[in-house]
């Protein structure tokens, strides 16, 4: 059996192929998105997801095309003028290229890839919008919780928007101290590509009335006050996903059932198994030294002229390991750490590694 390591499109949960053919049976994939078991559906998914993750009441769920979709989208219905951007790998710096090009005057705080940011972040007071993404994908470094929360103490009266695209369900965030996380649903939730999942708290709700109502465009369809007026029926403006919705409701009851605890634990002992390996092996070293910003959920290891045999090694034994991202492509290698990758996946791909000497 293959497992797949690449940190998205990763390897599917063990249980999707059997809600698959569920659905199938059950006519999902052709089912009307104004009819009432849609309606369910959407209530089955997002009254789970509340669970998972413990949000508070006042945030609401909506569903888009991507998490891609959804950097625009904050963009479009949270900021008039000015937003701010942590900007520590490929994606961050791709939610503040959005800002720029829909208009925005967006401005960073960036440092170099594999790298945290120090105590020291300059955000101007008038800034509407702090944009953070939690765990950068590309380069496996991950901004601790209390390091987000200060942002937000520092600057309350901005919006904070937190990028948990391959980290979810993963993190303990307290959704009191943020405004709007998103994620999408082909990483840590293994479930094929397709589908954004955006959380919103009131004071973003309050924010795109506000444009709105100055006459200025916050999108069309997928805008706030539409996904809002929709979502509260349980149903979403367009014709959406409606099969990957409903496995993403199936795949959530199996996480309620397993427990949030136990997934953080497991996901705690696997990464730990792996940077062991990788601190003690003579030909790889973890991409991200410093031990606090080193991501759980996407683990990069500098493997230099390595790499190439290192991959084929671990291909004979079925697990196949993301690339480096970008220049990165060719010297590291990325493993993702998701529920649906087991303790047993985890102390193969050690043992595999530990024989390439």
């Amino acid at each position: 059996m293959n497992t797949n390591f690449t940190p998205g499109p990763s390897q599917l949960y063990f249980t999707v192929e059997d809600h698959v053919r569920t659905a199938f049976k059950e006519g999902i994939p052709s089912l009307s998105h104004r009819s009432k078991k849609f309606e369910t559906i959407y209530r089955e998914a997002t009254d789970g997801l509340r669970e998972l993750l413990s949000l508070p009441a006042d945030y609401q769920l909506y569903f888009t095309g991507s998490a891609t979709e959804i950097w625009e989208r904050i963009i479009q219905n949270l900021v008039e003028e000015k937003s701010h951007h942590l900007v520590n790998g490929s994606f961050s710096k791709r939610f503040f290229e959005i800002a720029q090009q829909v208009g925005k005057k967006a401005e960073k705080s960036e440092v170099a890839f594999g790298k945290g940011f120090g105590e020291q972040i300059q955000i101007n007071n008038n800034t509407e919008l702090i944009a953070v993404t939690h765990n950068e994908t590309s380069t496996g470094v991950s901004m601790p919780l209390n390091a987000i929360y200060k942002l937000k103490e520092a600057h309350p009266e901005a919006l904070l928007a937190v990028d948990a695209v391959s980290s979810l369900p993963f993190p303990d965030f307290n959704y009191n101290l943020l405004d709007t996380v998103f994620f999408s649903v082909q990483k840590a939730f293994g479930l094929p590509a397709g589908l954004g999942v955006w959380m919103v708290n009131e004071k973003c709700i309050a924010k795109a009335e506000l444009l709105l109502n100055k006459g200025l465009s916050i999108g069309s369809y997928h805008n706030i006050p539409s996904l809002q007026a929709h979502a509260v029926k349980y149903q979403t403006p367009e014709t959406p996903n409606v099969l990957s919705i409903y496995l993403l409701s199936k795949v959530v009851e199996d996480m309620l059932r397993r427990g949030i605890s136990t997934i953080r634990k497991e996901t705690e002992y696997k990464a730990t198994l792996l940077y062991q390996a990788l601190e003690n092996h003579s030909l790889v070293k973890p991409f991200v030294q410093e031990k606090v910003i080193q991501s759980k959920t996407v683990i990069v290891a500098d493997c230099g002229d390595h790499t190439e045999r290192i991959t084929k090694h671990l291909q004979t034994k079925g697990m196949h390991p993301g690339s480096g991202y970008g220049s990165f492509k060719k010297s590291q290698l990325r493993f993702a750490n998701f529920p649906t990758h087991s303790k047993e996946h985890y102390e193969l791909l050690v043992d595999s590694l530990k024989e390439i000497v």
